[in-house]
């Protein structure tokens, strides 16, 4: 009986599954899939409408773009002829006046013809044709503003020494001098080896058009200045700039960050250069302007190369420096490299203060100076992060744009050091992979693989650097807008820029082969490693050596262990660490493990920077 009723049970169930549940979906299933089908046919159909109907559109967006682009491509044939006058006076007693005509001609498959005439002055004569077939890709846009690209003058794309001015000129011309100062080299160096691979050709030059001097300008237009002599060095110069882009909305890209990074390739050697940003110079193709707005101006109109052709035309106009690469980053980019090597060790040899900077909080180990957010970072050696590197490379309060200069200069040799250190910088494919992802550059991949040997092998404690001085490289000045900017002093510049592009000097060598131990005689932590870092910048070989014997000295203390009369670096040490003369002690030791020794005391200073002191 029980199981009769199981079987009539699972009968009725069975019956409503089949014939009630089951036809229900399968009829939902057929609508859905009925009405999606609807759907689609439907939205083809409306975008086949829809492109019919822009189709005209797509052909007037098409014709209006081409119109304001130089006919320029595979079905054109364009003829660009410059003719040019040029005087050149030489510095000696002898005047030569010479007429030049430069033509160029550029030859393509074509079914238009267009005739340009344009007029350029160069700074040297020459006769040259050429001809050029682009790929069918090649569209270029034009530029009232700018050079035009068929009179083209460039430099030799090796650092090759540039003729006399007796010499007969060559196809190539190269820049003139147009000032009365001399460079003047100040020493020689003898490299120990010649590199036995061929370097790449480096990017050649856009030589600046000469300034219009009847133009309006807030202050004199100042002659171009000559070219820097080489000296036959192979020298490739880098411009690392940062950006201000992300603290303002008003389309300005500020590049208040300006270093050039000279790389030596025939000794081996480096040497980085600081501009301020408030440096005020013609800047070609305008006027009279800080030096951190020529980037931004050549991106909006449009020169040649961009923001960095009218950069480095700038540069070689006012200081004869001819850039070759470039590098820029913002705000965030620069924090994040800085944290992809997992933070820096910087020497703060100044006491920063400053409030908290946008993005860019005081490291964690800084004081509160008072309760309106002020605070000061003392003297000692700390990791820094990239927040915090950026916080110390922007800060200013009680310092000035010069000092910033060099602390940013500190934190590329910590980077350096760090990323060689760490191995990173042998893994070169992944760091690039990393870095290009953060930095606008125009560096390309082979270029950095050429000089990873230099940068493996390099003491970064060896870097030598450059800052300009205020007031005496520049002179102060506020221009009509009330703008205060610095203007420049060719003579003091020029004789900073020779040493500048100069590998150490035969007594610089000699001071790099003094060993120096630096203890710290006080309770200050890490004053050895603040000291010797100190004596890094001078191009010493320096080394923290710890805690001394006690920790209350009160004035520094010099031991030298040499036993020399003559050619020791004893004054250059006692200088750089204000040593008084009666602490000084002559003490010769033939089994000396370091040629001085230093005991810093707790009047130690090793803020000789023009910086503000805080309490």
């Amino acid at each position: 009986m029980a199981d009769g009723r199981k079987k009539s049970w699972l009968r009725r169930l069975g019956s409503f599954l089949v014939f009630r549940i089951i036809p229900v979906v399968l009829i939902a299933g057929i609508l859905w899939f009925g009405y999606s089908a609807a759907q689609g046919i439907t939205r083809r159909i409306g975008e086949q409408v829809e492109a019919s109907q822009r189709g005209n559109i797509y052909a007037s967006t098409v014709t209006a773009i081409a119109s304001t682009l130089e006919t320029y491509t595979a079905t054109s044939t364009a003829t660009a002829t410059a003719t040019a006058t040029a005087t050149h006076t030489a510095t000696a007693s002898a005047t030569n006046t010479a007429t030049a005509t430069f033509t160029a001609t550029a030859t393509f498959t074509a079914t238009d013809t267009a005739t340009v005439t344009a007029t350029n002055t160069p700074t040297e004569t020459a006769t040259a044709t050429e001809t050029e077939t682009p790929t069918a890709q090649a569209i270029a846009q034009v530029f009232a503003t700018n050079t035009p690209r068929s009179a083209e003058v460039t430099l030799p794309a090796l650092n090759t020494l540039p003729p006399s001015p007796t010499a007969a000129p060559s196809s190539t011309p190269t820049p003139l001098p147009t000032n009365t100062a001399t460079n003047t080299p100040t020493a020689t160096f003898t490299p120990s080896s010649t590199p036995t691979e061929t370097p790449l050709p480096l990017p050649t030059l856009l030589l600046p058009p000469q300034p219009d001097l009847n133009q309006a300008a807030p202050t004199a237009i100042p002659t171009q200045m000559a070219a820097i002599d080489r000296h036959g060095y192979d020298l490739v110069n880098i411009l690392l700039m940062g950006g201000d882009d992300e603290l303002t909305n008003d389309n300005v890209t500020r590049t208040d960050t300006m270093i050039i990074v000279s790389i030596n390739r025939t000794t081996g050697t480096v040497a980085m250069l600081s501009l301020p940003r408030d440096l005020y110079v013609y800047i070609p193709g305008w006027t009279m302007q800080r030096l951190n707005l020529a980037y931004t101006h050549g991106e909006q109109i449009g020169w040649t190369d961009g923001g960095f052709g009218l950069m480095r035309q700038t540069i070689f106009y006012n200081l004869g420096i001819n850039v070759h690469y470039y590098a820029i980053v913002n705000l965030s980019g620069f924090k994040e490299i800085v944290d992809i090597l997992d933070g820096v060790d910087v020497a703060v040899d100044c006491a920063i203060q400053d409030y908290p900077l946008i993005s860019a909080p005081p490291p964690p180990e800084a004081i509160k100076a008072d309760d309106s957010n002020l605070y000061t970072l003392p003297v000692g050696y700390y990791h820094l992060d990239g927040a915090s590197a950026l916080w110390y490379a922007r800060s200013r309060l009680n310092s000035s744009d010069f000092d910033r200069g060099r602390r940013q200069q500190q934190i590329l040799r910590a980077a350096l050091r760090r990323a060689r250190d760490s191995g990173q910088l042998a893994n070169l494919p992944n760091l690039w992979s990393q870095g290009i992802e953060i930095v606008d550059t125009n560096i390309g991949f082979d270029d950095m693989l050429g000089l990873l040997p230099l940068a493996l092998s390099l003491d970064t404690s060896k870097i030598e650097s450059f800052t300009l001085g205020r007031g005496y490289h520049t002179i102060p000045w506020t221009a009509p807008d009330g703008a205060n900017v610095q203007l420049p002093e060719p003579e003091h510049i020029i004789e900073l820029l020779n040493d500048f592009y100069q590998p150490p000097t035969d007594s610089q060598i000699v001071i790099e082969g003094a060993r120096i131990a630096v203890y710290n005689g006080t309770a200050n932590e890490n004053w050895d490693r603040v000291a010797a870092e100190r004596l890094a910048w001078g191009n010493f070989s320096a080394y923290a050596a710890g805690i001394a014997d006690r920790t209350d000295y009160t004035d520094t203390i010099l031991i030298d262990h040499t036993g020399q009369t003559k050619g020791s670096s004893l004054s250059n040490i006692a200088q750089i660490l204000n040593v008084k003369a009666e602490n000084i002690v002559y003490d010769p030791d033939p089994s000396r493990t370091a040629d001085f020794e230093v005991i810093l005391g707790s009047s130690y200073n090793s803020c000789t920077f023009g910086v503000i002191d805080v309490e």
